[in-house]
């Protein structure tokens, strides 16, 4: 059995206030082959398809499509503001190795 993501409720309220003032889009967070590590998150907005896991709160939708999910399995889906930026990141305990960035990693 796959344990699904966590989304948290910061990484929730920030898409929440992204969406503010218009219909909701909901965020997908994929993997797809490919950065310094193998493979690489994509996290961007996107449409539910009819497979996507779907995970809800506060209103908003975090997407994760069938192909991603074994990779992404008990990740926790956050947003940080840090110095350098504001981003959403994945923390994955799948990851055996990531790039300094956090966007690539390894299984």
């Amino acid at each position: 059995m796959i344990l699904p993501p966590k989304v948290t409720p910061r990484a929730f309220a920030r898409l929440a206030a992204i969406n503010a003032g218009r219909a909701a889009r909901p965020l997908r967070v994929a993997v797809a082959g490919g950065g310094c590590s193998g493979f690489q998150y994509e996290i961007d907005f996107g449409t539910p398809a009819p497979d996507d896991l779907v995970l809800a709160g506060e209103g908003q939708q975090v997407l994760i499509d069938p192909v991603s999910l074994p990779f992404l399995a008990a990740a926790t889906i956050d947003y940080t503001e840090e110095l350098i930026g504001a981003r959403f990141v994945v923390e994955n305990p799948n990851a055996t190795a990531s790039c300094g960035c956090g966007t690539s990693f390894s299984v």
